[in-house]
Formats: C-alpha cells, sequence, structure tokens
C-alpha cells in the first residue's frame, strides 16, 4: 500500500465559538465541565478528520484542567488542530478560552490533548498522513506529542 502524503498541520485546524447559555450551565452560573469536554471531543475529531479524510474515533484523553470558569453570556473559543500523527493514530490539541463579548477580552481556560484513530470503510484502523510542522511552534508540539505518545504506550504496557 502506497504511503500518504504528509499534510500541513493548517489543513486540520479548526476554530468554534458557542455562547454560554444557562442550559449549559451549573447553578453558580459556569460552564459544565462535561459540556466544555463534549466540545472539546467534537472540536478535536474536526481536526483529526480534517487531517485524515477519514471516519475518527476517540482514542483517549489526556487529563483536563479547568484553570478559569466561563459564564453565562461569555464565548466558549476552541481552537484545536493536529499536533502528531502515527500510523493510524493523531494526536490532537485543543485550547478553550472564554472571551467577554462585550470587550474582547480573551482568556485561556484550559487545554487537552486527544487521541483519534482513523477507520476505513469497514471499521478497521487505517493508515493517516503524516503531519509537516511548518512554524517553530508547530515543531515543538510535534516534538512534544511523540514525548506524550511514548508515556502513553508504555503507560498501556504497564511498564
Amino acid at each position: 500500500m502506497a504511503s500518504l502524503p504528509p499534510r500541513p498541520v493548517r489543513d486540520s485546524q479548526v476554530e468554534r465559538a458557542e455562547i454560554v447559555l444557562p442550559n449549559d450551565a451549573n447553578p453558580l452560573g459556569n460552564i459544565l465541565g462535561g459540556r466544555v469536554m463534549h466540545l472539546i471531543d467534537i472540536t478535536a475529531a474536526i481536526a483529526a478528520q480534517r487531517h485524515s479524510r477519514r471516519q475518527v474515533v476517540t482514542a483517549s484523553i489526556d487529563e483536563v484542567d479547568f484553570h478559569h470558569p466561563i459564564t453565562v453570556g461569555q464565548l466558549i473559543i476552541l481552537k484545536a488542530s493536529v499536533n502528531f500523527a502515527g500510523r493510524t493514530s493523531m494526536e490532537i490539541g485543543v485550547k478553550v478560552f472564554s472571551e467577554d463579548i462585550l470587550t474582547g477580552e480573551q482568556q485561556h481556560t484550559s487545554s487537552a490533548y486527544l487521541t483519534f484513530v482513523a477507520l476505513d470503510d469497514h471499521g478497521r484502523p487505517t493508515p493517516v498522513p503524516g503531519v509537516i510542522p511548518e512554524t517553530p511552534d508547530e515543531q515543538r508540539r510535534e516534538r512534544d506529542a511523540q514525548q506524550r505518545r511514548e508515556r502513553r504506550l508504555k503507560r498501556v504496557k504497564g511498564t
């Protein structure tokens, strides 16, 4: 099977925004952590699909820390792109921000790394293109993703 040509990170980038509504919030008026995690997963899946041009499934989500609340009436902004691609899997990085609509002030609220596996037409893992990191930041993110991948593999193997 011929290898797939690698693709630049910019081809996978996703940015989406939603207003936080009362039904998204807890009694304190802050967006529910589960809602944030749901949006992180969807946004990352879109980036993985853009990179692989395949259906994908979530294989793992690294820890998610919530640094600042996002309140009703603010925007939640999610930015995602592929950091690294293995044979059939991809690590997607997602950064979450809040934005005050009236002032435009943004605050980084959380980050997450997710691993997705691309599927063929029969639902089996299938090869994905490599990643072309074009900027120093993209190159750093790829190196960091490779280190996280090694740690994940060790954890799975129990070593």
